[in-house]
C-alpha cells in the first residue's frame, strides 16, 4: 500500500484533485475580514491587495462581481472614483486561480465640524454641557470634554457619549467666565470647539416638584397650594429660591399670579363653583440674573362648595357674570392676552375709598376756618392802620403854623 501511494501515476492524481479545489477553498476563506478601512464620501479611495500580489488580481465587493465606479493600478490596487454610500462593504481581491488575497471592509463617512454647545446649571454644584453635531459624519466618534474658569486649570467634564452631554460637579461659581472645550474625533480627524458662558447667568433650576393644590372647607373662594423643592436644589438656607404660582379658571385667557418664599400658600381670590388651572416656578432668590425654571404641570381643582345650598347662581351672581364675560372675549391667543396682577379684594378696596373720602373732608374742614381766619386779622390790622393814619392827620392840622 505505500507503494502504491509513492507511485507516480497516484502522485499525480493528488495534484490534479488539490489544484481543482483551490476555488472551492477561496469560498470558505472570503468570510475573513482583515480589518476596517474608512474613507470620505464623494472622494477618492484606493484599497490595496495585501501586500504579496501576484498579478492579474480580480476584485469583488460582497463576494459577487458587481464593482461601483473604479480602476484597478498596475500593482493591484483598486481606486474608487467618487464614492457614496452605495460604496460600502467588503472588498475582496484575488489572483488569477481565485485565490484570496487580502479582504476588507470599506466605510465612509465625513470628518468631524464644529459642534453647537448649550450649558445648563440646574444648581450651584453642578454644570451639564450638552452639544448637537454640525455634521452628519456616519462614523464612530469619541469625545473629550473640559473645564476651567477664568485663569484656572483645565477640569475633566465627565462624558455620556450616548446621550452627548458631560457633567462637572462643584464648578468655581465665584469666576465670572468659564469655558468649556469638547473635542470630537473619528477615523477621519478631529475637531474642536469653545464654547464662553457665565454661570451666574444660566443658573436655571428645575421646576418645584409634587405640587398639591386643596380647596378649604367653609371656603368657596379659596385654595391651599403646596409644594416640593426641586430634587436637584440643594437643602440649606445658602441658597433659597423664590417661588410664581399662577391660576385661572378653565377657559380664561388671563393668569393671576402669587410670589412666595414658602409653601403653602393661599389663593384667596378663585372664582367660586369654576375648575381652575394652577402652576408653580422658581428662580434663585439672591441672584436676579438668573432664569426662571420650566413650568410645573397644571393641577387642575375646584374650590369647595356647599352642596347644601339649593341657590348656587344667586349666592355668587357678580363672579359669574364676570366669568361670563371673559369666556366671551376668549378669541385671542393666550400668549398675547396674558396677564400678571396682584389680587386685592373689593371690599378692601371701598374701604379704602371711604377713608379716602373722609380724609379729604376732614382737611377741607380745616383749611376753610384757617383761610377764613387769616382773611379777618389781616383785615382788623389794615384799618387798625388806617384808623392811627387818620387821627395823626387831625393832629397835624389842629396845630398852628
Amino acid at each position: 500500500m505505500p507503494g502504491l501511494l509513492s507511485s507516480p501515476v497516484c502522485l499525480t492524481v493528488i495534484w490534479f484533485l488539490s489544484w481543482s479545489l483551490h476555488p472551492s477553498c477561496a469560498q470558505i476563506w472570503t468570510g475573513e475580514v482583515s480589518g476596517v478601512q474608512y474613507g470620505r464620501l464623494e472622494s477618492n479611495v484606493t484599497l490595496a491587495c495585501g501586500s504579496q500580489v501576484r498579478t492579474p488580481v480580480v476584485w469583488h465587493l460582497n463576494y459577487s462581481a458587481s464593482l461601483p465606479w473604479h480602476k484597478v493600478t498596475s500593482d493591484g490596487a483598486l481606486v474608487l472614483l467618487h464614492v457614496g454610500h452605495s460604496a460600502q462593504g467588503i472588498y475582496s481581491c484575488y489572483d488569477h486561480r481565485g485565490l484570496l488575497l487580502h479582504s476588507v471592509k470599506l466605510r465612509l463617512g465625513h470628518p468631524p465640524g464644529l459642534l453647537s454647545v448649550s450649558c445648563q446649571v440646574p444648581n450651584h454644584t453642578h454644570v451639564r454641557c450638552s452639544w448637537v453635531d454640525s455634521v452628519k459624519t456616519f462614523l464612530p466618534a469619541q469625545y473629550n470634554a473640559s473645564l476651567r474658569g477664568s485663569g484656572e486649570e483645565w477640569r475633566p467634564c465627565v462624558v455620556d457619549i450616548t446621550r452627548k452631554h458631560c457633567d462637572v460637579d462643584h464648578p468655581t461659581f465665584w469666576q465670572t467666565i468659564h469655558t468649556i472645550r469638547i473635542t470630537e474625533a473619528n477615523a477621519l480627524g478631529s475637531e474642536t470647539t469653545f464654547a464662553r458662558f457665565r454661570l451666574h447667568e444660566l443658573l436655571k433650576p428645575d421646576p418645584p416638584e409634587s405640587l398639591l393644590v386643596k380647596e378649604i372647607e367653609g371656603y368657596a373662594k379659596r385654595l391651599q397650594v403646596s409644594w416640593n423643592l426641586p430634587s436637584s436644589w440643594p437643602l440649606h438656607d445658602a441658597f433659597p429660591l423664590v417661588f410664581q404660582i399662577r391660576y385661572r379658571p378653565q377657559g380664561s385667557i388671563y393668569w393671576s399670579e402669587i410670589y412666595s418664599e414658602e409653601s403653602p400658600v393661599v389663593i384667596s381670590d378663585a372664582l367660586a363653583g369654576h375648575l381652575h388651572q394652577v402652576q408653580i416656578r422658581a428662580r434663585d432668590e439672591v441672584n436676579t440674573e438668573s432664569l426662571w425654571s420650566e413650568w410645573s404641570p397644571q393641577v387642575l381643582v375646584r374650590p369647595w362648595e356647599d352642596y347644601t345650598t339649593t341657590n348656587t347662581d344667586e349666592e355668587f351672581p357678580s363672579e359669574d357674570s364676570y366669568f361670563d364675560d371673559i369666556l366671551s372675549d376668549n378669541t385671542k391667543p393666550e400668549t398675547s392676552t396674558a396677564k400678571s396682577h396682584n389680587p386685592v379684594l373689593e371690599d378692601e378696596s371701598n374701604l379704602g375709598l371711604v377713608i379716602l373720602l373722609v380724609l379729604f373732608s376732614v382737611v377741607v374742614l380745616i383749611t376753610v376756618p384757617s383761610l377764613i381766619y387769616v382773611v379777618w386779622v389781616r383785615q382788623r390790622r389794615s384799618d387798625h392802620v388806617t384808623k392811627q393814619e387818620l387821627t395823626s392827620m387831625v393832629k397835624m392840622k389842629s396845630m398852628p403854623i
